[in-house]
């Protein structure tokens, strides 16, 4: 008889309530791989659009398909051929998806271990926002003394550019609801609120023009970053990914590695990164979770914990 896990899972795609848990066939780790039981794993948009039915390349075909690409965890097996990674080693990782389970299986390579000090609910919805974050900056060649637009500052992938952008030198002008503005100025960003006139608001905060923008809203507010970017080659939209092509604007280019996501891992235990959790969910929440992140407010991340 096969081994068997927990997992929050759909057999269809649709909205939130098709996800539920169910007993699926556990993963065994193979060559070059390693096996993690898994602590918490974070929720992002990306999960919600592979439940609704969208297929990111790679992904199998089959169902029960379970989605989450981020998580941390502890190994409990290693496939032949790995080197630097032991049983009962704490990691956190990333995915294409399967990580709503009890177990899941990645390639040595996509896991870097835990600091002692970060907790389990940070390591799992890490990765996303931060490489995320870096990704699309390198993508905008962000550089030391330049002006740079976030758009859903106070999100993940938001929290994330603001910090590393000021790191690099980089004034930041963020976009957000007002009861997030002290959040942002806390993370070194000026706030500014959405809304009509929003394109005014930023030219008064930067007289001197705004170099480059990561929008992580879409709609009016990549409108607004077209208007006030002169290379729209300089702009990364997070969210309008079918119509990037046709406004000239990128999606973020590059690679997740566990390199990067071990250097942002060390940055968060030591207190020199802030990536808050908004809220956790246990696994048989994952629709609730669904719901939450589906309504494109708030601040910090969600992540959902796995017994």
């Amino acid at each position: 008889m096969s081994e068997l896990m927990k997992a929050a899972a759909f057999v269809r795609p649709g909205g939130p309530d098709v996800l539920e848990v169910m007993d699926v066939p556990a993963p065994q780790a193979g060559p070059g791989q390693v096996r993690v039981r898994v602590k918490a794993a974070g929720v992002q948009p990306y999960d919600a659009a592979v439940r609704a039915g969208w297929v990111p390349a790679g992904l199998s075909p089959e169902f029960p398909r379970i989605p989450g690409n981020e998580f941390a965890g502890v190994v409990d097996q290693v496939g032949q051929d790995v080197d630097g990674v032991s049983v009962g080693a704490e990691v956190l990782g990333f995915s294409l998806t399967r990580s709503y389970a009890q177990y899941i299986v990645v390639a040595a390579t996509d896991v870097t271990p835990k600091p002692a000090g970060l907790p389990w609910e940070v390591a799992g919805a890490l990765t996303a926002g931060v490489q995320t974050a870096e990704i699309a900056l390198d993508t905008v060649g962000l550089g030391e003394g330049e002006t740079l637009l976030v758009h859903a500052a106070a999100g993940s992938v938001g929290t994330a550019a603001v910090q590393i952008a000021r790191r690099r030198g980089a004034t930041v002008i963020g976009t957000a609801r007002e009861e997030n503005h002290d959040y942002l100025r806390d993370l070194g960003a000026i706030p500014v609120v959405y809304g009509e006139g929003l394109a005014d608001r930023v030219r008064a905060l930067a007289p001197g023009g705004v170099d480059a923008s990561i929008d992580g809203a879409g709609g009016h507010a990549l409108e607004v970053a077209i208007e006030l970017v002169k290379d729209r080659r300089r702009i990364v939209t997070l969210v309008e990914h079918g119509k990037a092509a046709e406004l000239g604007v990128l999606t973020t280019q590059g690679v997740r590695s566990a390199e990067r996501l071990g250097r942002y891992a060390a940055l968060v235990a030591e207190g020199e990164f802030k990536f808050p959790i908004r809220r956790a969910y246990a696994l048989a929440d994952a629709a609730d979770a669904h719901r939450e992140i589906e309504t494109g407010h708030g601040r910090g991340k969600l992540v959902i914990t796995v017994d």
